[in-house]
């Protein structure tokens, strides 16, 4: 209830960290019903590495200190034994049950029909490191409840997940989530994720679909309107981004701004005013990339495009715009949009993890869900009463 006086949009522009206008982040009736777990689950899920590191030393010392302090009673090994390992038991339940747990997710909503929202990074269980079982329709399902229009499936060294989720494609962008075409290599060094390779573009990488063909690439990119875009993918050395140089070597036309993975997540939230100097200086398109294999029900980020009938385009063409518009405007392309999570990417802010995590998760809860949250203590808060009151009345009755 005190952290509805200082609420704040879930949502917010990943560049100039304010508002987003055009957009707003929707939660349907399950989410709302569910919200102490929705929230808790999907603030876990956009952690970053220090982040989840610091919060189970948090943990910990918050048990050990209550621990000391019940222990001054009656006690004994195989009772603390016993309740460390139910702590232990409870902390890898909700790990497990934010990877893998289905429910209903939070989706970006658009107000501007002229505008589409865009994954530039997802993979399917044919890449070597794609959660098992994992399909081209649980990709579309997963984007689809995450409010996404399009999602590009980028595997590693095989086309066969984006193939399949192409044949399955409404035959209008409109009539639901668009899946198209791309392949996560290295280019000079640096993890990259090519648009409509293996389909517009052909034989641009090695034959085991691993690396850039660099000599290829000049080639398809003699006609500049043609030119591949290629996006350089987070975690990676920003100092090593391959650009366009004078000499005619084509370069990458966008970089992630966000990135879902763990280290991603790491690395934009620590590196974002230096990732946002490399796309100024280069005239690089900022993008966001969920980097899904699978795991969570959280979307990190939406990639905003502006792109008037967008909407009765089929897949080639709906593809072919989206280069088109990368290519041309570059800098000014995108838009990029993040959910709202405490930072903390400092010594100071990871040492105080917890409590920043947990403000800033209450901060964005919608009123609705505050109801819901309150609800839920009270049910907690009365459910023993409740047990031993009928407990009791059984005694009695026998």
């Amino acid at each position: 209830m005190l952290t509805a006086l200082v609420a704040v949009e879930p949502i917010r522009d990943a560049v100039t960290l304010t508002d987003v206008g055009e957009a707003r982040l929707s939660v349907s009736a399950g989410y709302t019903a569910l919200a102490p777990l929705s929230a808790v689950l999907d603030t876990i899920t956009l952690l970053t590495v220090g982040q989840h590191i610091a919060l189970l030393l948090w943990i910990i010392v918050v048990y050990v200190g209550w621990r000391l302090r019940a222990s001054r009673g009656p006690t004994t090994p195989l009772r603390e034994t016993r309740n460390a390992a139910l702590l232990l038991g409870g902390i890898l339940v909700t790990y497990a049950a934010a990877a893998i747990l289905p429910r209903p997710m939070a989706a970006l909503a658009m107000s501007d029909d002229t505008v589409l929202s865009i994954d530039f990074h997802a993979h399917t269980k044919y890449s070597h490191d794609g959660r098992p079982g994992w399909t081209e329709d649980d990709v579309r399902q997963w984007h689809h409840a995450a409010g996404y229009d399009v999602a590009v499936i980028t595997d590693h060294a095989t086309f066969e997940g984006a193939e399949r989720g192409i044949a399955a494609n409404p035959h209008q962008a409109g009539e639901g989530t668009m899946i198209l075409q791309g392949l996560e290599a290295f280019f000079r060094g640096e993890h990259v994720n090519i648009l409509d390779a293996g389909r517009r573009y052909r034989g641009i990488t090695t034959p085991d679909l691993k690396d850039v063909d660099e000599q290829a690439l000049s080639i398809a990119a003699v006609i500049p309107a043609t030119t591949p875009v290629i996006i350089e993918t987070v975690p990676g050395n920003l100092s090593k981004v391959p650009a366009t140089t004078s000499q005619g070597a084509t370069g990458v036309s966008a970089i992630e701004i966000v990135d879902g993975s763990p280290r991603g997540l790491s690395q934009t939230r620590r590196d974002r005013a230096r990732i946002v100097r490399v796309a100024d200086s280069l005239n690089l398109a900022l993008v966001v990339g969920s980097d899904n294999h699978g795991w969570g029900s959280a979307a990190p980020g939406w990639t905003l495009m502006r792109i008037p009938g967008w909407r009765g385009m089929t897949t080639d063409s709906l593809s072919r715009r989206i280069e088109g518009v990368l290519r041309v405007g570059r800098r000014e392309a995108t838009r990029s949009v993040e959910r709202r999570i405490a930072g903390g990417t400092t010594p100071i802010g990871l040492a105080f993890a917890a409590p920043a995590i947990a403000l800033r998760m209450l901060t964005t809860l919608s009123p609705d869900e505050r109801v819901m949250w309150i609800v839920w203590v009270w049910a907690i808060a009365l459910a023993p009463r409740v047990w031993r009151s009928m407990r009791s009345r059984r005694a009695t009755t026998a």
